[in-house]
């Protein structure tokens, strides 16, 4: 997302950052650091900004959010787009079946209760480089060439790249806060307080199959595919994790965007807002090369390291997912 916010040279940016943190930013990124229990500090780095921005990781403290969102409000911030960034949490079997989802209804609620902010939350599916390369979410193993395929495998849903989450965000703030030249629809206003839906492909297990069947020369029988019944497969892991294997919550939280009910295929229920925003037409080869190389040499991606964290999880390790 910053890397895009700069190429665009539209946009002033501020990263917020702990005073401890070690990050290293691009110059020309402002860095304000405050803690996120330093209320005048957040307050102090908002103040007179036109939007706030939050990218929170899942290990972020869980009222770490609400914190940014009421020193916004405090700052006069008139634009918050909260820490979404992914599947459709607007489908109630989704919210009831993954545990968590329901922190971004939790943040947009927030927002309004501060009564200042307007919020938009920019829903993108799951991030496919990082996802192909996880043999938990989309079950790809490739060091050992297999994959498990959900049900039958042909379930479609929406996910996006890195580079296409980057651009969707550079496109939506680049546009004008209220209509010109009578377009209604090109404008922050028309989003006020609603989901904007954006993804790089709407895909199947099968079809990145056929794509890594390409990108790498391997042929169908190089390949062992195992066939797991969604839901099943949901609850198994669902009942992991109760019993203390963390890492059994991204087998459940993706098996659930699979099942067949559609919850996954955002751009058949909802559309997308890709061509509104300019977004270009992506090649979906070129992004399971990057998935593949990611595997290849991202120790976190690797089915060794996957399986290590989960055997941590079971003996009660903290593991960071």
């Amino acid at each position: 997302m910053a890397k895009s916010l700069l190429e665009s040279g539209r946009f002033n940016i501020t990263a917020i950052s702990r005073p401890e943190s070690t990050s290293e930013l691009p110059p020309s990124i402002k860095v304000a650091r405050a803690s996120n229990d330093d209320h005048d500090a957040l307050v102090s780095a908002l103040r007179g900004q036109d939007i706030l921005l939050i990218t929170l990781s899942v290990t972020a403290p869980p009222d770490t959010e609400k914190k940014l969102i009421q020193a916004a409000a405090d700052a006069g911030v008139p634009w918050v787009i909260p820490n979404h960034w992914g599947f459709d949490v607007d489908v109630e079997g989704v919210v009831k079946d993954i545990p968590g989802s329901d922190k971004i209804q939790k943040a947009r609620d927030d927002i309004a209760a501060a009564g200042v902010s307007s919020s938009i939350s920019i829903a993108t599916g799951f991030w496919y480089e990082w996802s192909l390369a996880i043999p938990p979410s989309y079950g790809f193993d490739f060091p050992s060439k297999t994959a498990t395929f959900f049900d039958d495998g042909k379930t479609a849903i929406s996910t996006s790249t890195w580079p296409q989450v980057g651009r969707a965000v550079t496109a939506l703030l680049s546009l004008p806060i209220k209509p010109e030249d009578g377009n209604t629809e090109r404008c922050l206003e028309h989003f006020k307080d609603q989901f904007v839906y954006v993804n790089s492909f709407t895909v199947s297990q099968k079809d990145m199959f056929e794509s890594v069947l390409r990108v790498t020369g391997d042929k169908p029988e190089d390949w062992t595919i195992n066939k797991e019944p969604a839901k099943e497969r949901h609850a198994s892991a669902a009942k992991a994790l109760q019993g203390g294997e963390r890492m059994a919550y991204v087998r459940m939280m993706y098996t659930r965007i699979f099942y067949d009910d559609g919850c996954g295929n955002f751009e058949a229920r909802r559309g997308v807002s890709n061509e509104m925003l300019g977004l270009p037409k992506e090649d979906l080869d070129e992004a399971t090369a990057r998935a593949i190389e990611r595997a290849d040499s991202d120790p976190w991606a690797s089915s060794k390291l996957v399986h290590d964290r989960m055997e941590q999880a079971k003996k009660g390790i903290e593991v960071a997912i």
